[in-house]
């Protein structure tokens, strides 16, 4: 926030579009921080990972719903489909072993992609043709989120994580300087200069980064069915970001 006044991108009359800014922070932050957080939990790193790799396929639906730059075809719809079979693959709800994945935490996951992939749609829909600077619009949606955060959450033993300092640096600069303030800086600005399908693409990196960080750092055990789940993942998005672009093709 700070620098958002030094730099004069803030404006009172920016509140006009209060109603916008609290919706992108309950869909883009609170709830997806939250569902994240909780999914992560109760999962492997590597699985919850591999389950953020559904957040295209979200936007997709979403924006084929919403957005008419957004076109149907036979591709988008099969590479749809593909990435929810490795959903399932990962979550495995027919497997008799119950304990195998942790079916509330990949609900979790799933409801988290959910919401910041219809986050995508909403701010190419509402947002962007607002014209206001991505710093601007990330001080609105950071504030208001954490407002709603600080109201709603318990914070009780919160400063034990300042007890180690690694922790501590991990959660300023790296999911609050970075993870969140200069990603959703180029969050607003990709979307607003690709939309919001390509915007999406962007989170095809995390499922790959914690499938080998899980396995590599962590130690945690990869079955080959959560590589074939990542792979369907990533082969769906692909399939559907190939029949979004020979549908623009054919419109121009």
């Amino acid at each position: 926030m700070p620098f958002a006044v030094a730099t004069g991108a803030l404006h009172w009359r920016d509140w006009h579009h209060a109603h916008h800014f609290l919706v992108m922070a309950l869909l883009a932050t609170d709830f997806y921080y939250i569902a994240f957080a909780k999914g992560t939990a109760l999962l492997l790193s590597s699985v919850a990972g591999m389950l953020s790799g559904a957040i295209p396929l979200f936007t997709f639906v979403t924006a084929a719903a919403f957005l008419r730059e957004e076109p149907l075809n036979i591709r988008s719809i099969g590479g749809t489909l593909l990435g929810f079979l490795g959903v399932l693959l990962i979550a495995r709800p027919w497997s008799q072993d119950i304990g195998t994945v942790n079916v509330a935490g990949v609900l979790w996951m799933v409801a988290g992609s959910f919401s910041v992939g219809c986050s995508f749609v909403y701010a190419r829909k509402f947002i962007s043709p607002l014209g206001l600077p991505p710093l601007a619009l990330t001080t609105y949606q950071i504030g208001l989120a954490l407002a709603i955060l600080l109201a709603t959450t318990d914070l009780g033993g919160i400063m034990q994580v300042f007890g180690d300092i690694r922790a501590a640096l991990g959660l300023i600069v790296g999911l609050g300087f970075l993870g969140t303030g200069v990603a959703y800086i180029l969050y607003y600005l990709i979307v607003d200069r690709l939309g919001a399908v390509a915007a999406s693409s962007v989170t095809y990196i995390p499922p790959v980064v914690a499938l080998v960080i899980g396995a590599v750092l962590a130690g945690e055990p990869v079955q080959a069915v959560d590589v074939l789940a990542m792979a369907t993942i990533l082969v769906g998005v692909g399939v559907l970001q190939s029949g979004r672009t020979i549908a623009k093709s054919r419109e121009g």
